[in-house]
């Protein structure tokens, strides 16, 4: 009860105290301001904060979730909503907006009155000046990184020129590439770099191809910030980095001349994060070349689908890939580094290899790991440290903190040297060698030097960090000036108690408070035995119920004194720890790279860690080159669903060979474990090629160099996008970015439009996959009839190439055939599926038996007219003659071939898609049944013999063997047509002959 009413008193409206003047003063002031829909703008009043107008009913909603939480600034059409805003929750408020959210900026004005001036202001990508603010009291989980794009649009693609900033760790990045017009490059780029803000020339290009590169920006949850062309400049580009990075400028110049566009964006994003504008940054950035295939390419679609980053909606930190394999100790750098390294994962084989060695001697090592991870719990956040001393906004506090991680040192490195299993050189190589140059007399250990002399340690215990008197002259002159007073002070303290027969502290105490300095006091009980000398020898300064406190000529000239000598030894003290942080910046490169050795560390434990805590422990994969080898998983798992209390894992085995099994086609029930086997395997490489053990029994992988996830798309309604419209856009991705290289995991292609339109799409989907793309492809779905493409031979077509390397595999379930009951047994078997389970899955649900009953009667019914039903000879033949006339099919089938010859696919996808399309028509239209395409109507029945049957299907059968066999590649539109029309003469007469 006592923490819910502290909550509520930290986080309660304070009261919005303005009379009418300051009122009006600031109501003035406030309509001066721009409009800006982006900008969250917080005034701070000293003791709370206030928004206005939109910006208090945002927050109001957003954050108190009530509009009861408005107040009313001025009266009448002059009256402006406002809400007041308490430190606690402008905290919560800050880290939302810049932190979470990608739609908002934020702004603090300081002042009174009318007169406010904008002290702080920050966005998504540059938290600016409210570092301090957001991660007083939490860790800093990701480095905000803000990019700037400057495409050039042609008519075959885009050639982008992207420049980055990393303001955290001081890096400027610029990259160059062709893109194609769904912007992958760009999308994986974004994922990559963990961009929060991108700036964007206005009017950039078409507004197709602009609206294309926003979706672009939502998928990825990135700020756009539109900045103005002319910013979009080179001039003096090389002479502004020249102050900013560190060396020599000719290798600057050189890097920058290599580029056409990227220079622009880098001019664009200078100017924007105002590099140039603080000192503290010359001479400390380094710039590099981002290159895109240095890792594996993620986009935002494979992110969500493989639950790489935590989501607010998630029950527990298991239910993300991070999550799980967050162990890392020190404060911040360990997560930020496995956060990069989650979203860059390698595919260089010899790094791979290099991070599994040491995983695999950390896991070995039991004792080595947990002495490690022992010490890295005492290592506070260093890169976050040394960016606020570089910043020239460090205290004595920060100093101490660097201080106290260093020490930890020489105990983490005595522990690696004790190691000597088979990996003993390339721990010494990787870790050792650089910490024994670090730690010696030319470097860290010059700064701990220069702390044990200058800071006064002993007083730490007391919370309090002071230079030590020892330091300086000046400073230890003041401090012996400083103590003579104060003794001064306690002996008349001792004589004054003495004169006045009163006990010494109990009776006649001695204050010092800000506004009279150095005071005596007595109790109100005591004050009438001295009355007579206090009006007499002493001067009264306050009575009140806690005392009377008096003062003489002597206590108040050595009280002025000792002021005097108190504020001269905090100016001192001031300046000592100016210089201090001042030296603590020159060692800023050697911290840099020992934060960037620890957090390597940190994580590399940290898999370790998790390998072998888990109940089936994790094993070393084998790494293979891309182009050879193949992908085996024996009883894999997946690492999330594993881990959570309710689950009892199935594990299942994974051989994606090539030209044998490259291409798994998996069917099978709903909740079988489709879903989640194909995601297990896309999360095992993941994993691996970050250099983490996987949850197999044996694991050997081919690397990729990139993963694509179509899994299940959302609605975006307020984009005018639909789910199906998603569907194929992620599709269309995968279909212009996969390489051979890649890795493919599709889930339910093709089932948000009608059957035929999706089949059709997802058997030409996946005939390009296997034949063009040839990638190793995990296909799930309930179109059945797709498992067909494992059969196909190129003697069916000779103008096809053979299809090879598809393999049918289903999720395993078992119907009790006395009750029907349906049990899904979660195994991953050879073979297609031989039914569905649909109905079993509803009376999973409870669905109403009325309803179950009715589904198992119409899909009865429909099964009639599968090609896979069985008619008993024993049975009356009936059949139902077909809903369409002759001319009506002539029409479907022309309509069909004319809406897909102008659409533009190109081959081979055209051809696949028109020729599965309309056999997949024209069978269910004609050849399950004995037909009289002149008859109309829907149910009609007529008895039919054997013979009939026969004849009718062999007919249509031919029919559409004449129509595959049609050149189509060949004709133009109008010869295609004539032979569709000759066709369907043929079976017209045909068919009046049966009839």
């Amino acid at each position: 009860m006592g923490e819910n009413n502290n909550f509520e008193e930290q986080n309660k409206l304070p009261e919005l105290k303005l009379d009418a003047k300051q009122a009006q003063g600031f109501l003035s002031f406030f309509k001066t301001l721009p409009h800006d829909p982006r900008a969250v703008r917080v005034f701070d009043r000293r003791d709370y904060y206030t928004a206005h107008g939109e910006n208090a009913v945002f927050i109001a909603k957003i954050y108190y979730h009530t509009t009861t939480a408005l107040r009313q600034l001025g009266s009448g059409s002059n009256g402006l909503s406002s809400v007041s805003i308490s430190k606690n929750m402008f905290e919560t408020i800050a880290r939302d907006l810049l932190l979470e959210r990608t739609d908002h900026t934020l702004e603090l004005y300081e002042g009174s009155g009318s007169n406010w001036r904008l002290a702080k202001s920050g966005t998504p990508g540059n938290l600016g000046s409210f570092e301090d603010v957001l991660f007083a009291n939490y860790e800093m989980q990701d480095s905000p990184v803000v990019v700037a794009l400057f495409p050039n649009f042609r008519e075959n693609g885009c050639t982008v020129g992207l420049s980055y900033v990393d303001l955290t760790k001081r890096v400027l990045g610029l990259a160059e590439f062709l893109d194609d017009s769904h912007f992958t490059n760009v999308e994986s780029a974004l994922v990559a770099l963990s961009c929060k803000e991108c700036l964007l020339p206005m009017e950039s290009g078409k507004s197709s191809d602009c609206k294309t590169l926003h979706d672009v920006f939502t998928r990825c949850g990135v700020m756009l910030t539109e900045r103005k062309k002319n910013e979009f400049k080179t001039r003096d580009l090389v002479q502004d980095l020249g102050r900013l990075v560190k060396g020599p400028i000719e290798p600057v110049r050189d890097l920058v001349s290599g580029f056409q566009f990227a220079p622009g964006a880098l001019g664009a994003l200078m100017s924007y994060a105002e590099l140039l504008a603080d000192e503290s940054n010359y001479g400390n950035y380094s710039i590099t070349k981002y290159n895109l295939n240095s890792y594996m390419r993620l986009d935002s679609a494979a992110m969500r689908a493989l639950n790489v980053l935590e989501s607010k909606t998630d029950a527990n930190k298991n239910f993300s890939l991070f999550g799980l394999m967050n162990r890392t100790c020190t404060a911040g750098m360990g997560k930020r580094l496995l956060h990069m390294w989650l979203k860059q994962p390698l595919i260089d084989v010899d790094a791979i290899n290099s991070r599994l060695d040491l995983v695999q001697a950390f896991v070995e090592d039991t004792a080595l790991r947990q002495d490690l991870r022992q010490h890295l719990k005492r290592i506070s956040d260093i890169e976050r440290l040394m960016h606020i001393v570089e910043k020239r906004r460090a205290g004595l506090q920060h100093i101490v903190k660097l201080y106290q991680s260093i020490i930890r040192l020489p105990y983490i490195k005595s522990a690696l040297q004790r190691y000597d299993g088979q990996f003993s050189l390339l721990i010494k190589e990787k870790y050792l060698e650089f910490l024994v140059l670090w730690t010696d007399g030319d470097h860290l250990n010059k700064f701990i030097a220069l702390v044990e002399n200058a800071v006064d340690l002993d007083q730490l215990d007391n919370g309090e960090y002071m230079i030590s008197p020892s330091y300086d002259d000046a400073l230890g002159a003041l401090k012996g000036e400083q103590e003579s007073l104060e003794r001064q002070i306690h002996n008349l303290h001792r004589q004054t108690a003495s004169d006045l027969d009163l006990p010494l502290d109990k009776g006649l105490k001695l204050d010092k408070g800000t506004q009279y300095g150095h005071v005596f006091r007595i109790t109100k009980k005591e004050e009438p035995k001295i009355r007579k000398k206090l009006t007499t020898q002493f001067i009264v300064l306050e009575t009140r119920k806690d005392g009377v406190k008096f003062t003489n000529t002597k206590l108040k000239k050595l009280g002025d004194q000792y002021q005097t000598i108190f504020e001269e030894y905090k100016s001192c003290q001031k300046e000592l720890v100016d210089r201090v942080v001042r030296i603590a910046a020159t060692f800023s490169e050697v911290f840099e790279n020992l934060s960037g050795l620890l957090s390597e560390l940190d994580v590399l434990l940290s898999f370790a860690d998790l390998a072998s805590s888990c109940p089936t422990p994790y094993t070393r994969p084998d790494i293979t080159p891309s182009e050879v080898g193949g992908i085996i998983l024996e009883g894999s798992r997946h690492p999330c669903v594993e881990a959570q209390d309710w689950v009892n894992f199935i594990p299942n085995d994974c051989k994606l060979v090539r030209r044998k099994s490259w291409f798994q086609m998996i069917t099978g029930p709903n909740m079988g474990g489709k879903s989640t086997f194909i995601r297990q395997i896309g999360v095992n490489i993941l994993m691996a090629q970050v250099g983490s053990f996987v949850p197999c029994n044996k694991a050997s992988i081919s690397v990729r160099d990139c993963i694509f996830a179509r899994v299940g798309a959302g609605d975006c309604q307020l984009r005018g996008v639909s789910t199906f419209m998603q569907e194929m856009l992620e599709t269309a991705s995968i279909l212009k970015g996969a390489t051979d290289r890649s890795l493919i995991i599709i889930d339910e292609l093709g089932r948000g439009t009608s059957t035929y339109d999706g089949f059709g799409l997802a058997w030409a989907i996946c005939e390009h996959l296997v034949q063009v793309i040839k990638a190793p492809t995990l296909f799930a779905t309930h179109f059945h009839e797709l498992t067909a493409l494992a059969d196909e031979k190129d003697d069916q077509d000779p103008h096809m190439k053979q299809i090879v390397g598809v393999a049918n595999y289903h999720v395993s379930a078992h119907i009790d055939p006395s009750n029907r009951k349906l049990t899904m047994l979660y195994k991953v078997e050879p073979g297609a599926c031989d039914q569905s389970f649909g109905i079993h899955v509803a009376e999973f649900a409870n669905f109403p038996e009325s309803v179950v009953a009715l589904a198992r009667e119409k899909a009865a019914e429909l099964e009639d007219f599968s090609p896979t039903a069985i008619i008993s000879d024993d049975a009356r033949k009936e059949c139902y003659v077909v809903p369409m006339s002759c001319d009506a099919l002539t029409l479907q089938l022309v309509s069909t071939f004319e809406g897909l010859y102008h659409s533009g696919l190109t081959s081979p996808f055209n051809k696949a898609s028109i020729r599965v399309y309309i056999l997949e028509c024209v069978e269910t239209l004609v050849t399950k049944f004995p037909y009289d395409l002149n008859l109309v109507g829907s149910k009609r029945k007529r008895e039919c013999d054997t013979d009939d049957i026969s004849k009718g299907t062999a007919r249509a059968h031919q029919f559409l063997k004449d129509f595959s066999d049609l050149p189509l590649e060949t004709m133009d539109l109008k010869q295609a047509l004539q032979q569709i029309s000759n066709l369907k003469d043929g079976l017209e007469k045909d068919a009046r002959s049966v009839v």
